[in-house]
């Protein structure tokens, strides 16, 4: 299936794996958290409560899963799953390398969604990375809506 980390594969090749990831899973779900909550707790907790979001929301179908990987070395505070960590999880396994690859879809569709409704930052092409044309925009048009205010880019600008 070409199943591997969302960075070493181009947008053509993840676009691809999408359906066909959706096809086989038993559960999936996609956690967002707005760029106000990760300012208002820290990217780190608020990373933790996007996995649990998106845990909870693959559990609606009503699998269960016995374990649930953890990319990272710490496991998900809160979780009352059985948890494995993973250093370097995209490359050890096919569980985590799936889900980052609907992570990085999601993510990308919903930077292009914020293209058309906050023009001129360049959201569709640079996806919300810290690019020469990102902070282009930034300074041209300050911080939209979406962007955290604690991060570092609107900082050092």
């Amino acid at each position: 299936m070409g199943i591997r980390d969302s960075k070493q594969l181009t947008e053509a090749a993840r676009e691809a794996l999408f359906p066909a990831i959706q096809a086989v899973a038993l559960g999936l779900g996609v956690g967002v958290v707005e760029a106000s909550e990760i300012d208002r707790i820290g990217l780190q907790p608020a990373t933790y409560a996007a996995m649990r979001v998106a845990i909870q929301a693959a559990l609606v179908g009503g699998h269960t899963p016995a374990l649930v990987v953890v990319d990272g070395k710490l496991a998900i505070p809160g979780l009352e799953l059985p948890q494995k960590t993973f250093v370097k999880g995209d490359d050890r396994s096919y569980a985590i390398a799936a889900a980052s690859i609907l992570a990085k879809v999601t993510r990308d569709r919903l930077m292009v969604e914020y293209d058309r409704e906050f023009p001129g930052y360049g959201f569709a092409q640079h996806k919300g990375y810290g690019t020469a044309a990102h902070r282009a925009g930034l300074r041209a048009k300050g911080p939209s809506p979406i962007h955290r205010l604690s991060f570092r880019l609107l900082a050092d600008d």
